[in-house]
């Protein structure tokens, strides 16, 4: 019998099984299958089961490669030149009900989600141990509500009908509770949000009551703290056009002064594999370290023409990047294709995955400022960052104008600027897709049709006897 998300158990002892060290990984203990029978009764085994979800979240089918691309791939920045013949389908708009990329990533994604639920639905009360351990054991949980709303939000990105013809409007199944024989349907987009908001607040609320206990149970940039919590809300409600709560939580991270832009002679050097977990500018990133490398299916392989070189920089990208813009350099020209280089390098895909930098959250800034907002404050946000990008120009005649010379002639940023500045700093990032459908710029799929915006619902779930979840129009089930 075919193994089916809704009705099977998905946790299985190999899911959480895994021998690594911590140092390069999430999971600090072995877990067999009489532990997942019965309730979590530890912080102990409460920390690996969120941990575990982290590791979920690596997947090459999720953060570790194939959702990163896909953002990419379609887009006006990057596209698939289908070598090894990945992301064709994809490329191509040609995907079916059956087709892997969206089985697979759907798969992981409800792993991560049911692991979260697992955590989220535990009786901490009925723990033993310390005051501290109960404390650290809620932080926790405040964390697997977070990652739940990631999970939800990514879901409906992927498969949600909010950009397409489908009358419905559908966004993602929402299991709240970890039930491996329920049926389900698929919530509205508005009823996906709600709990996608519900769960950030929970994160924010829980995080901030046991905030007492995050030094000790943080391990540092690849544990959700809450301004990391709130730098990816920033971005759901960016996607969402709620641009009065972008522009409050991107007002609250920065008040706390915890992270900064990287340095122009230092960009380069915080995509590098020495510096996994150590950049300033790194808010949120999953580990994956040298034991947990992800080899030839990580990111690095298919951005690299040094491994598949898949994915390609499209020459609009590249010529849009100023001479004297050190991000430029990030791209190189190989046999005719520009790819991105300069970010996840390591040769062996042991690169952490930046999941969100704080250049993003100055972005998120100038564009919510922008839209209803200060633009004096968008201006600012604006400014810092090219204060960061640009070098100092050296003219024919040996004067040289300074970077604070080209910023004095910048005195105002508009959407356009926003737009453009997001594909610069962002360019590979697995950003651009989403950016273009909020701002209902869908000209790099023309001709396309819309409904094909949305990922197809995997047909293991549509045809299993009894189902409840509608499939995406425009596909063939």
């Amino acid at each position: 019998m075919k193994k089916r998300l809704f009705t099977i158990a998905i946790l299985t002892a190999s899911v959480l099984s895994l021998n690594m060290s911590c140092s390069d990984d999430f999971v600090e203990r072995e877990f067999h299958q009489e532990v997942e029978q019965k309730p979590l009764t530890s912080f102990n085994e409460l920390q690996s089961f969120v941990r575990g979800a982290y590791v979920q979240m690596r997947s090459a089918k999720y953060y570790g490669c194939d959702f990163l691309a896909y953002g990419e791939i379609r887009s006006d920045e990057m596209s698939s030149n289908k070598l090894s013949g990945y992301y064709t389908t994809v490329q191509d708009y040609t995907m079916l009900s059956t087709d892997a990329y969206a089985k697979d990533t759907w798969g992981v994604i409800y792993k991560m989600i049911a692991t979260t639920n697992i955590a989220i639905n535990t009786d901490v009360a009925k723990f033993q141990g310390s005051e501290t351990e109960h404390n650290q054991s809620y932080f926790i949980q405040g964390q697997a509500h977070a990652l739940r709303a990631l999970g939800f939000f990514d879901i409906l990105r992927l498969y949600g009908q909010k950009y397409t013809n489908a009358p419905d409007q559908l966004g993602a199944v929402l299991p709240l509770q970890y039930d491996p024989k329920a049926k389900m349907p698929r919530a509205t987009i508005a009823e996906t949000e709600a709990q996608i908001e519900k769960d950030f607040d929970k994160a924010i609320e829980i995080m901030t009551k046991y905030a007492s206990v995050k030094s000790i149970t943080l391990k540092g940039k690849t544990d959700l703290n809450i301004e990391a919590v709130k730098a990816l809300m920033s971005r759901y409600y960016l996607y969402k056009g709620d641009y009065a709560k972008v522009r409050k939580l991107v007002d609250e991270i920065v008040a706390e002064k915890t992270y900064s832009i990287a340095p122009q002679g230092l960009l380069v050097d915080t995509f590098q594999y020495t510096m996994n977990g150590a950049a300033l500018n790194s808010i949120f990133e999953l580990a994956v370290g040298t034991t947990g490398s992800l080899g030839t299916t990580s990111y690095r392989h298919k951005l690299n023409p040094g491994g598949y070189g898949n994915l390609a920089v499209k020459e609009t990208s590249y010529t849009s990047y100023a001479a004297n813009d050190v991000r430029k350099a990030l791209v190189t020209l190989n046999n005719g294709q520009y790819f991105v280089t300069g970010k996840y390098t390591n040769n062996v895909g042991a690169d952490n995955i930046k999941m969100i930098r704080y250049e993003e959250v100055i972005l998120d800034g100038v564009e919510a400022e922008l839209n209803g907002g200060n633009p004096a404050k968008a201006l600012e946000y604006y400014k810092l960052l090219l204060a960061q990008r640009l070098k100092p120009i050296t003219n024919s005649d040996g004067t040289v104008n300074t970077v604070e010379d080209q910023l004095k002639l910048i005195t105002s940023v508009s959407v356009g600027d926003l737009k453009k500045e997001r594909s610069k700093e962002l360019l590979g990032e697995g950003l651009r897709q989403w950016d273009l459908l909020r701002w209902g710029d869908t000209s790099y799929a023309n001709g396309k049709d819309k409904n094909l915006l949305a990922f197809p619902i995997p047909r293991i779930e549509t045809d299993l006897g009894g189902s409840l979840i509608k499939s995406n129009p425009g596909y063939d089930n």
